[in-house]
């Protein structure tokens, strides 16, 4: 590696030992055209043999780097060179390498969207062959028809390279070479037409012939391993050692057709990863298997197939398998890793660095007395804030030794963006793309018309093409496809913008409001699409927040957001004040409140963060909003709402009360769910006339059947009680209200779970379809108590310490309906068994969760389910007395027992 003179003269200590490493396409190029060179010059060598099992191999090349930095571009690019002079970039030059033996390249990619499997690579490689060579390959084609009739029977190849987009490379001619292979060879060996067809018997008899040598199976008879493959059972496996056959073949090509293929492996990093490498071994047995291709490979992280530690779980592994790959003498490796002693520069960084490279970058870089000179807390903090970006980490280098002048470097030091990396970012675009990418750096993520409307420019050609520059990420399966490249974003935003177009404060906040102002349309044109809803709540939060932006559009998404009881995470990243206007944050660094968007931001992020964190952090947490008096009357309700409903999950009925009743005294879109919320705190206390008569009137906008539902249960009458569940999700799937469809069939399958255990079951699988992607922590606990309500009775000890778990999980939680109903649940299944010590435990538990609090008739419930006396009745306003109530749950009881006993279905 060349020395870094920038750093060299950037101290006095002789001792420092600096080096740079970074590569561009044309070094690419050159690595490209120096491996094809050495690689066409080993196979036309004498003593080059591909049957060589034993030999090293040198027919690889890495390029490897971070995602959507250009790689599969490369990979691409080489491809369209290598197969036509006339594509190749003229700024490359001319080749080094000869006319002849003809190359064939071939592109596979690997990426997991493509779906490309052990098949799907082995059939390319002989479909490239097939259309280049034009000819069968009879050891391969004879040993993949056996394969294909195996493991593929009755579908055939036809068919199967039209359903995988593997036509267009001589799809037609390939089935038709293999089949002339089969025949030929039966021809050869004398057997009947019929037989002759099948290819199962045309490889036993080859085998045959080659075992004993006969005269007619000479044309393979050197193929020295052809037998065995033909005889090992066709599978996979199999399947992965036929390019050895692949290989022989196109030794044996005559001249006029001699080809040296070049594989271009492209997205490397869907093989696997560092624990599963199952199809990393299978294509590195390709790879190993075909000493006379080349093999470029294109991934985010180095090939580790030089590393004797994988022993066992590769083939072929270690320097000396592979001396290319293992690691060159180099500072930006560890020290530990020493390189082979023939060692090529095969392994080539692109782009971004990895985690593990940045590390290994930092701590070799800057030496001295072959010790890393900058210290590891440094290390940490560089390395984060480069995401990866070599420039970055270059930089910061020279940072480090600026600072070590006058005194020694601290992490802070590097908190920071470099200018530089805007001049640099911005040097080759034209000024309209200037323009777009500094508004697109407000934004997560954008498409093309958010890019230009940010802005605010009248054509999109600015921003077509900018979204083709490599500093711009694409996922084509994200709701807005680009986003910029992290450490490029940060830079635009946060550091000393000194180009001669720079933005000021105001062209930035004109900026924000149009780009504000470009997700409200977005939104608003696809209303209905809750992904984008969810998308433009989370971008436009942030920007309100951290630019000051009237609400505008956000106050309607907030109700829209709680209308579908989902959940998802909307809390934006820590603020990010424009230039001049720091952060401002409160004691234990919480940001204060100072605007409407940092109320409506906390408002949000409390009530769709309560699913994960305890109901006192977001009860204080909606406390704090409605104290500051930022947000108007509507959207105050909503905080009011949400922290009454807390309040009643923390026990504390009097304060849920006086906030229900607030609400329902108003007109705001809360108000029919707070008369609701006062007739489940009726219900709480016991005062079920009260909190049926209320109910009566709630209509769907107060979710009249589930609260029917929850008071119909507690009476045992679980029938009306699963009725009123099934109606309620029916209302929900009528409005295509997600959240409340899953509780309502949650709730379902809870009342079931008493009665009928089997329907339950399959009431619990629709409840977790349901459920996915919803983040609603209380309906998730409710199916996973009515999973042990189903189990009653059963289980011995294991069911304990499920329900023991889950009782850890519903205190994290603070959702007190979920603790006392979960203390009930175990009642039932200790009165099932009988087990009087286990009912007394679990009813003092249950009265200690309810004694002086809501649910105090849970414990009366307890006592009835076991056919006991109330010694200290709840004083509970039952509709039809609790004589009735006590036979309709001791009934449960019984008719569980009975089931248990042989009795039931």
């Amino acid at each position: 590696m060349a020395r870094d003179l920038r750093a060299l003269f950037g101290s006095n200590n002789q001792a420092l030992d600096a080096t740079e490493a970074f590569t561009n396409r044309q070094a690419q190029w050159d690595a490209v055209s120096t491996a094809l060179t050495d690689h066409l010059g080993r196979v036309a060598a004498p003593g080059f043999d591909v049957q060589d099992l034993e030999a090293p191999r040198h027919n690889v090349l890495v390029f490897h780097g971070v995602g959507g930095i250009g790689k599969t571009t490369l990979s691409r690019k080489l491809e369209a060179s290598l197969a036509d002079a006339d594509r190749r970039p003229a700024q490359w030059g001319e080749p080094a390498w000869p006319a002849r033996p003809r190359l064939l390249p071939v592109r596979v990619d690997l990426a997991r969207s493509a779906g490309t499997d052990l098949e799907h690579l082995v059939l390319t490689l002989r479909l490239a062959l097939a259309r280049h060579v034009g000819r069968a390959l009879p050891a391969f084609d004879i040993a993949l028809r056996r394969y294909w009739d195996t493991v593929h029977p009755g579908e055939p190849l036809e068919e199967y390279l039209r359903r995988r987009g593997l036509a267009a490379m001589a799809g037609e001619a390939l089935p038709g070479q293999i089949k002339g292979a089969v025949g030929e060879a039966a021809q050869q060996l004398a057997l009947p037409g019929v037989v002759g067809s099948a290819a199962g018997q045309v490889a036993a008899a080859l085998v045959t012939a080659l075992r004993q040598r006969h005269e007619k199976a000479r044309a393979l008879a050197g193929c020295v391993r052809l037998a065995d493959l033909l005889e090992a059972e066709p599978d996979v496996e199999a399947l992965s050692f036929y390019p050895h056959l692949l290989a022989w073949e196109i030794a044996r090509l005559p001249a006029k057709h001699t080809v040296v293929p070049v594989v271009l492996l492209d997205g490397f990093e869907d093989v696997g990863d560092r624990t599963h490498r199952d199809f990393e071994r299978l294509v590195q047995r390709v790879v190993w298997l075909m000493p006379g291709a080349l093999f470029v490979v294109t991934g985010r992280s180095r090939l580790q197939w030089a590393d004797p530690a994988l022993q066992g779980q590769l083939d072929y592994t270690g320097p000396t398998a592979w001396p290319g790959l293992a690691p060159v003498s180099s500072p930006l490796l560890p020290a530990a890793r020493t390189p082979a002693p023939d060692a090529g520069p095969r392994q080539l960084l692109i782009g971004d660095f990895s985690p593990e490279d940045c590390e290994d970058y930092l701590a070799h870089r800057l030496t001295h007395d072959g010790q890393p000179l900058i210290p590891a807390p440094v290390r940490a903090v560089i390395a984060r804030r480069s995401h990866g970006l070599p420039l970055h980490l270059d930089l910061s280098a020279l940072r480090f030794l600026e600072i070590r002048r006058t005194r020694n470097p601290e992490p802070g030091d590097f908190e920071a963006d470099f200018a530089a990396l805007v001049a640099r970012t911005l040097q080759d675009l034209t000024a309209g793309e200037r323009h777009v990418l500094r508004a697109t750096s407000l934004l997560d993520a954008f498409d093309v018309p958010l890019a230009t409307a940010a802005a605010g420019m009248s054509h999109d050609a600015p921003a077509l093409r900018l979204v083709e520059r490599p500093l711009v990420r694409e996922d084509p399966t994200a709701l807005w496809p680009y986003h910029l490249h992290a450490l490029v974003r940060s830079a635009l935003r946060g550091a000393d913008d000194r180009t001669d177009d720079r933005w000021s404060d105001q062209d930035w906040q004109r900026a924000a409001d149009r780009a504000h102002t470009a997700l409200g349309d977005q939104w608003t044109t696809a209303a209905g699409d809750r992904a984008l809803l969810v998308g433009c709540l989370r971008q436009g939060l942030r920007l309100a927040r951290d630019h000051r932006l009237d609400l505008g559009w956000l106050a309607d998404a907030a109700w829209a957001y709680i209308s579908d009881s989902v959940w998802e995470p909307l809390a934006p990243p820590a603020p990010t004040r424009p230039p001049g206007q720091p952060a401002v944050d409160g004691p234990d660094g919480v940001a204060v409140l100072g605007t409407p968007a940092d109320a409506l931001v906390e408002t949000l992020s409390a009530i769709a963060s309560r699913q994960r964190e305890h109901r006192t952090r977001t009860a204080d947490r909606l406390t704090r909003v409605i104290d500051s008096h930022l947000l108007p009357a509507d959207l105050t309700d909503m905080a009011l709402y949400y922290r009454a409903k807390a309040h009643r999950d923390l026990g504390r009925a009097a304060a849920s009360r006086q906030g229900m009743q607030q609400v329902a005294a108003g007109a705001t879109r809360l108000a029919p769910a707070a008369r609701r919320g006062l007739v489940h705190l009726a219900r709480l206390e016991g005062d079920f006339p009260a909190a049926l008569a209320a109910a009566q009137n709630l209509g769907w906008a107060g979710r009249q059947n589930r609260v029917l539902g929850d008071l119909w249960w507690v009476h045992a009458e679980m029938d009306q009680a699963a009725a009123a569940y099934e109606a309620a999700r029916a209302d929900a799937e009528q409005h295509a209200v997600a959240g409340e469809r899953a509780t309502s069939q949650a709730q379902l399958a809870f009342v079931r779970a008493f009665t009928d255990p089997e329907t339950a079951d399959d009431d619990l699988d629709l409840t977790a379809q349901l459920l996915t992607g919803l983040d609603l922590r209380a309906t998730t606990l409710t199916t996973r108590i009515a999973a042990l309500i189903r189990d009653a009775g059963t289980g011995g000890q294991d069911y304990l310490d499920r329900a023991n778990l889950l009782d850890a999980e519903v205190r994290a939680s603070g959702v007190r309906a979920a603790r006392t109903t979960l203390a009930l649940a175990l009642c039932f299944h200790h009165a099932v068994l009988d087990d009087h010590n286990g009912l007394d435990a679990a009813i003092r538990d249950l009265d200690q969760l309810t004694r002086g609090h809501d649910y105090a008739y849970y414990t009366d419930i307890a006592a009835f389910m076991a056919g006991r006396d109330l010694q200290f009745p709840s004083g509970a306003r039952w509709y039809d007395g609790p004589d009735a109530v006590r036979s309709r749950w001791r009934a449960l009881v019984t008719a569980r027992q009975h089931r248990l006993n042989g009795g039931g279905r």
